[in-house]
């Protein structure tokens, strides 16, 4: 009874401060193993808490949880280990171990850009759950006070902070410059790996860009991931606050799809590899 409100009070007190975690479970034991199926260890990006048996298992186990939290996966998995010697221990059975990602999982954001639209945005953005970086050159246009879960960045090279964000980051450009906009939807759309892509401007804007990135060698289907015009297209009006109405909108449309995609999706199941033996 103690090891099972051990581990549920150290999960209440990470949901509680809102960190991710990744829950992992022994859920099947064969031959002798280290510990009994049932027992649990808690994973979060930076601490970990109770254990499933040290040795080679257990530092797999973490890394595996770690690379989910990394990717903001949603979706439980399943992974199969042989205790064999590669694996630096001599059990010498076999453990199946659950994956469960637990707590609020923040989505990514990276918005470049601190005119009057960024400006009435980030803050219905900063209300969701969105951890976002407030990118741009000009450190006077943002404002003094920024709302909890938002990074001010001022850089002169807004390229990098591209290569900076995670896979599943939701980019948002709406910088004054179009030149610019053009260099980060290229690098943008390089990545490949982003959740949402939302670039401000208007039809005419989009379809010379579209030109560019056709004859700079992009596909169809990589221009085609772009949104612009961004936002819901049902709202038309083009004050500040609209427009950040539609494109937060957006954001949560995107994220509220793809959370539902991912829950009637099957439990993953990984087959053992020879990674495992």
């Amino acid at each position: 009874m103690k090891n099972v409100t051990g581990w549920l009070a150290e999960l209440a007190t990470f949901e509680s401060q809102g960190i991710p975690c990744v829950l992992v479970t022994i859920v099947e034991e064969k031959g002798s193993t280290p510990r009994n199926a049932g027992t649990k260890m808690i994973v979060t990006a930076e601490s970990l808490r109770l254990t499933i048996g040290g040795g080679h298992l257990e530092y797999k186990a973490i890394a595996i949880a770690r690379q989910m939290l990394k990717e903001g996966t949603r979706q439980p998995r399943i992974e199969r280990f042989s205790l064999g010697a590669s694996l630096g221990q001599c059990c010498g059975g076999a453990t199946v171990l659950l994956f469960e990602p637990m707590g609020q999982h923040n989505v990514p954001v990276a918005l470049f850009g601190a005119g009057h639209v960024a400006r009435a945005l980030v803050p219905l953005l900063a209300s969701l759950p969105c951890e976002i970086r407030w990118i741009d050159s000009r450190t006077e246009e943002f404002p003094d006070t920024l709302p909890a879960g938002v990074t001010k960045v001022v850089t002169d090279d807004p390229l990098d902070e591209v290569d900076t964000m995670p896979s599943g980051t939701y980019f948002i450009v709406m910088t004054h410059n179009h030149p610019l906009d053009l260099e980060l939807t290229e690098r943008i759309l390089a990545r490949g790996d982003f959740g949402y892509y939302g670039l401000i401007g208007s039809k005419t804007k989009w379809a010379k860009f579209q030109h560019r990135l056709a004859a700079k060698g992009f596909t169809a289907e990589q221009i085609a991931q772009v949104r612009c015009p961004l936002g819901i297209p049902q709202i038309k009006g083009k004050l500040p606050a609209e427009i950040a109405i539609s494109v937060a909108g957006e954001v949560i449309a995107t994220y509220s799809a793809q959370a539902t995609l991912e829950e009637a999706s099957p439990l993953r199941l990984v087959q053992p590899t020879h990674n495992h033996f």
